[in-house]
């Protein structure tokens, strides 16, 4: 099953261990720490925020570490599709599949958007209108997607470490505020302890409340690590790199998150309006560009905006080029039709590309067309990160016990997850809190609000369907451990 690029049915590997260090690192550094963590701060205090992102990453790594083993034993494009159904159940394996792929199709249309949004902060640029600009972003990401898979993990090498090399920025400055060495004055730890901080709420379950709902905020932050999953079948030497990669991308991660939360919590009062949430668009707010502006970087704003424009192309980019190996994926296993899983010269499965590009444009005509759409095409994909990884924890419970099953020895293998088996029960029990606790809010007031409710959980009814059609269309059943296909 590893893929090798001697026909035009196989993806070529070119990715390098600096590529797939960076593409994980690109796939959660984004808007979500640049626009989202003044609003965890603002909801939980600076100490629930970082307790938060904390939990959220730890759990991450445990699902990381559980990819990484079954990456290097099995490297294959689409891999949730592809364990989830060889090692649990085909139906299964159908339904993360699809749904990941259509997750990732309504992110690029949504990008693309937002994109001409953003660059419409800069006057001159406002020339084009914004579905031009749009249009021009859309081409920009397939043409991208149509070289080989070596451009793309360049252009994400690049992407990411515009965001890598700006948080690094962001860091030396803020701690340099806090000690009054830039912006004139010593702040310490005052904002930090602040009214109710770090901790906000009333008792243990007001301050139980306001935690979870930032499990939320950060669970979506770290959303995009699982790339590394999606790029095993591309990697130069999978046996090396992936295991190089999760304990390089986990730890710069870790760091950055809950190191710039931390700064951010010291610098900037959670009691501050500017941190009441701010849209994508409003750079000004982007807690990064207050504390620049804390530390009086006039172009503080400018500086944002163009890292945040960089961002929403790097999610375009890595979105296209995910959901492509997907269908790719599936077409080989028989999940979609057959061309889809056919690659040109340069191991591009170009006719998977060019059917994700045309579904991406219609969303795209679609909620610019209807815009009251835009609400429930994002809901029907709102969950699928945390199902995918829900399918990462179940698929190595199951590789794992089917592997010991059928006689083999764990030391055997290339790289072996720690703490077995409490890694995935740990993830998968997590995971499953987050998702039941989507709307924490609306679960303990007691009120109903059927449309918020349709909104909030969409993607469990619209993963359900895609499950219960193939299980009925094909009947299948949970594979018993002694009859789990573990051939290379």
């Amino acid at each position: 099953m590893t893929e090798q690029n001697n026909d035009n049915s196989n993806v070529h590997r070119k990715l390098k261990a600096r590529h797939l260090t960076m593409i994980a690192i690109g796939g959660c550094i984004g808007t979500g720490l640049f626009m989202a963590s003044g609003e965890a701060i603002q909801q939980a205090g600076p100490g629930g925020a970082v307790l938060a992102y904390l939990a959220i990453g730890i759990m991450v790594y445990f699902l990381m570490t559980s990819l990484g083993e079954m990456a290097t034993y099995l490297p294959v494009s689409g891999s949730f599709s592809t364990y989830a159904s060889r090692f649990v159940d085909p139906s299964l394996g159908y339904a993360l599949g699809w749904n990941y792929w259509f997750n990732w199709v309504i992110t690029v249309a949504v990008d693309v958007s937002i994109a001409a949004l953003v660059i419409s902060y800069w006057e001159p640029m406002n020339f084009l209108p914004p579905w031009a600009w749009s249009l021009v972003f859309f081409l920009i990401i397939v043409g991208l997607n149509t070289l080989s898979v070596k451009a793309y993990g360049e252009s994400e090498y690049w992407f990411a470490f515009i965001k890598v090399v700006t948080v690094v920025i962001f860091l030396l400055v803020g701690l340099l505020t806090i000690f009054g060495i830039m912006g004139g004055e010593y702040i310490g730890f005052t904002n930090f302890t602040i009214g109710e901080a770090p901790f906000i709420g009333e008792g243990f379950s007001g301050k139980f409340l306001t935690v979870l709902g930032v499990f939320l905020i950060a669970g979506f932050s770290f959303q995009g690590t699982e790339l590394i999953g999606i790029t095993a079948g591309e990697s130069e030497n999978p046996e090396k790199n992936i295991p190089k990669a999760i304990k390089q991308v986990f730890w710069r991660i870790l760091i950055f998150y809950i190191l710039s939360i931390f700064v951010i919590g010291l610098i900037i009062p959670y009691t501050s309006p500017a941190l009441l949430g701010a849209d994508i668009t409003e750079i000004a707010k982007s807690p990064f560009t207050l504390v620049f502006e804390k530390a009086h970087w006039a172009f503080a704003a400018a500086l944002m905006n163009a890292v945040i424009l960089t961002s929403i192309l790097s999610a375009g980019n890595s979105g296209m080029y995910a959901s492509t190996r997907m269908l790719y994926a599936m077409g080989k296993d028989g999940m979609a039709h057959r061309s889809f899983g056919r690659t040109n010269g340069q191991g591009v499965p170009i006719i998977a590309l060019l059917a994700t590009a045309l579904v991406v444009l219609l969303i795209f005509i679609v909620q610019s067309i209807t815009p009251q759409a835009v609400d429930f095409i994002l809901a029907a994909s709102g969950l699928t990160g945390f199902i995918a990884w829900l399918g990462i924890a179940i698929s190595h419970y199951r590789f794992r016990r089917a592997y010991i099953a059928q006689g083999n020895d764990t030391n055997n293998l290339v790289y072996k997850a720690k703490l077995f088996p409490f890694g995935p029960i740990f993830a998968f029990v997590l995971c499953l809190f987050v998702i039941i606790g989507q709307d924490s809010q609306m679960l303990f007031e007691g009120v109903v609000d059927w449309k918020r409710i349709l909104i909030t959980y969409m993607g469990i009814p619209f993963f359900l369907f895609f499950y219960f059609y193939h299980k009925l269309k094909f009947k299948t059943k949970v594979i018993p451990l002694t009859d789990v296909d573990l051939t290379k």
